[in-house]
């Protein structure tokens, strides 16, 4: 394990849109090397992720979606989206992380650990999920150090022509 790396949790903004697109591109990159087809890795575009991230921070807080950045004071070191649960079992009050992604260079180093704190004190009703790669084995450990479990549902989500098995997690 790494030292810990001050960082300020933080609401995203517009402006944080290029470094949130830089940040989510780099850590798909190498979280999922050897479980996503590298040619569909290696086609991710920044410019397009950032418009996408632009247009949902511009457009946000919408349908109750938060988004934190980590920020050590000269830059965005990763970020965490939360909402209304999507699934269709969903309660009224659940909640869902779409997304916690980290610059890889700063896995180990408590950022996750600061995202993840902030998530759960934002989250104060019902339960909270998430889905992952059933072979990405360090982020299925993360979250069980953080509460949460397998509840058993399972889905494929089709990336780069190839289906991959999900996992469903939650806590609460």
């Amino acid at each position: 394990m790494g030292e810990d790396t001050e960082v300020t949790i933080r609401p995203a903004d517009p402006s944080d849109a290029p470094a949130i697109a830089r940040v989510h591109i780099a850590s798909w990159q190498e979280a999922y090397a050897g479980i996503v087809p590298t040619e569909y890795l290696t086609s991710l575009d920044q410019e397009q992720r950032q418009e996408r991230w632009t247009e949902h921070l511009r457009n946000g807080p919408r349908d109750r979606v938060r988004t934190w950045v980590a920020d050590d004071g000269s830059r965005i070191l990763g970020f965490a989206s939360v909402g209304p649960a999507r699934d269709e079992d969903a309660g009224r009050d659940d909640e869902e992380i779409y997304s916690i992604y980290l610059d890889p260079a700063m896995w180990g180093k408590g950022v996750a650990r600061d995202l993840m704190r902030s998530v759960l004190a934002d989250v104060t009703t019902g339960s909270l999920t998430l889905w992952v790669l059933a072979d990405n084995a360090r982020a299925r450990h993360f979250y069980r150090r953080h509460g949460f479990t397998p509840d058993g549902a399972e889905r494929l989500e089709e990336l780069g022509g190839v289906q991959l098995l999900e996992v469903r997690y939650r806590r609460g």
